[in-house]
């Protein structure tokens, strides 16, 4: 596996696999046994320029080529996902930390969205409006926007990286792509090798791995892109959305949350249970979909809180290469100090650990807290790992009053025994996405996926895709005389 990272520890800049020529080097780390995967020489500004200018000069061509010759690329990249896939779970387990449930997980959606994108090549399609002039024929394109900039996280990089790249490839447009620095291979280079190995013409994809210490805001200010599209926190997102607010290009913006998981008086407890402890501690709990706060009717609190206990104590925290491993380790060591500090932060407000889990290096286990003041910040919060807050509620009132308490809108689900009490709770929680009788954390190709609030501006995936890469342009034919005035 070490080679693996090795041979992928370049930069891909029009067609070229080639070494960065920063100042120094991003170390890319196993974060369980902190082996050292590979080091990569930082992409430049002047990096960042020739990789616009080439997916800028390759993207014409392809934009006239016919999707049907465009779609057999993304056939090729399925294909390859699926003849690869062990290695590629194995590159997830090594630099994320991500357990095996997680790679299989993250696979399987990635395939899917490839599934998607040889489907979106096709998908763009005009239209012919009528006009009040006598004569006029209007006809709307659907055209590429041309040049994308992707911006990936270190949580599901392949899956997210993917996400942006081919549907914005799909659609005739070129593309670079900054992954994060804790996964620069598996959300970064792996996919540029996985389409260079299905054919996608040279220049079209780029990627730059480097970090803002170096370039700045350079990726997102360049004057090729129109359109950039950012997964991470809603705090460099805000930033990304005024850089380009103030150029005019357009952000699709997929940011954090602080989603709930609700479970009313008439649930069905131990499902609710189950769905609770996967909503909170899939991937260590670094989802942006993930059920920070368990809601919980008075009437059933007694009950959900013993047996959710019980359940999360069960959890294997350890090496992610084990099977039988629940919970790996969290990205890095700054993640892990930060959730130390949760729960030191709730403890020290009164709240009670009914499950506190210890630490060795980025292995944080899980903890469990009740009893956090109605006040407190860490209820408002984005909270990116194992901790789970359990708060107990009076009532529907008083349930939609407290998910609609803070400023991040994603994701949420609700249990009950009814299914359309379930859906009007729903539409009143202020969010992109929620769920009845399920967990928080989903994703489907086809299905607007994207929040309200704090948790992003825009949508992707199925037709939305259309509206986040692509633009229309009115071409109107006079098939007579106009009259003009003078």
């Amino acid at each position: 596996m070490s080679s693996y990272f090795t041979d992928l520890a370049q930069q891909y800049i029009d067609g070229e696999w080639r070494a960065g020529t920063g100042s120094w080097d991003i170390i890319d780390f196993d974060p369980y046994n902190d082996e050292k995967l590979a080091s990569i020489t930082i992409a430049t500004v002047d990096e960042v320029d020739q990789a616009y200018r080439a997916a800028a000069r390759a993207q014409k061509d392809w934009a006239a080529t016919n999707p049907y010759t465009r779609r057999a690329v993304f056939e090729k990249a399925l294909r390859l996902v699926e003849e690869r896939e062990e290695e590629i779970a194995g590159a997830i387990v090594a630099e994320l930390g991500g357990t095996r449930l997680k790679a299989a997980f993250e696979l399987h959606l990635a395939k899917e969205f490839l599934r998607e994108s040889v489907h979106l090549a096709l998908a763009p399609e005009g239209r012919i409006i009528p006009s009040p002039v006598d004569g006029k024929e209007n006809r709307v394109y659907r055209v590429p926007v041309g040049v994308v900039g992707v911006i990936s996280p270190f949580n599901f990089p392949f899956l997210l990286s993917l996400k942006s790249v081919a549907p914005a490839l799909a659609l005739g447009n070129g593309v670079v792509l900054k992954p994060h620095q804790n996964t620069p291979v598996v959300g970064g280079s792996l996919i540029a090798k996985i389409f260079e190995d299905a054919g996608l013409p040279a220049g079209l994809l780029n990627v730059v791995i480097t970090d803002i210490a170096e370039i700045g805001d350079a990726f997102i200010e360049h004057p090729v892109p129109k359109v950039i599209s950012f997964t991470g926190s809603d705090q460099v997102g805000r930033h990304v959305a005024t850089v380009c607010a103030s150029l005019f290009k357009r952000a699709v913006l997929e940011l954090g949350g602080n989603s709930a998981l609700v479970v009313l008086d008439d649930a069905d407890v131990d499902y609710a249970v189950d769905a609770a402890v996967f909503s909170r501690y899939v991937h260590q709990g670094q989802v942006c979909m993930a059920a920070n706060r368990l809601l919980v009717d008075r009437a059933v609190a007694d009950e959900f809180t013993e047996k959710f206990v019980a359940k999360v104590r069960t959890l294997k925290a350890g090496d992610p290469r084990d099977p039988e491993t629940v919970i790996g380790p969290v990205i890095n060591a700054r993640q892990a100090d930060a959730l130390t500090g949760v729960v030191e932060q709730a403890l020290s407000e009164g709240a009670t650990a009914l499950v506190r889990g210890g630490r060795s290096n980025n292995l944080v286990e899980p903890s469990v807290i009740t009893g956090l003041p109605a006040g407190s910040a860490l209820l408002r919060q984005e909270v990116f790992g194992p901790v789970a807050f359990l708060v107990p509620f009076d009532g529907e009132e008083e349930a939609v009053r407290l998910v609609n308490d803070t400023p991040y809108g994603l994701s949420g689900a609700v249990h009950t025994g009814d299914v359309e009490r379930g859906v009007r709770f729903a539409k009143r929680i202020d969010t992109g996405m929620f769920h009845v009788n399920d967990g928080t954390v989903h994703d489907e190709p086809i299905v607007p996926f994207g929040g309200e609030k704090h948790s992003g501006v825009g949508r992707l995936n199925g037709d939305t895709m259309l509206d986040a890469f692509t633009t229309t342009k009115w071409i109107s034919v006079q098939h007579g005389r106009s009259g003009f005035p003078f």
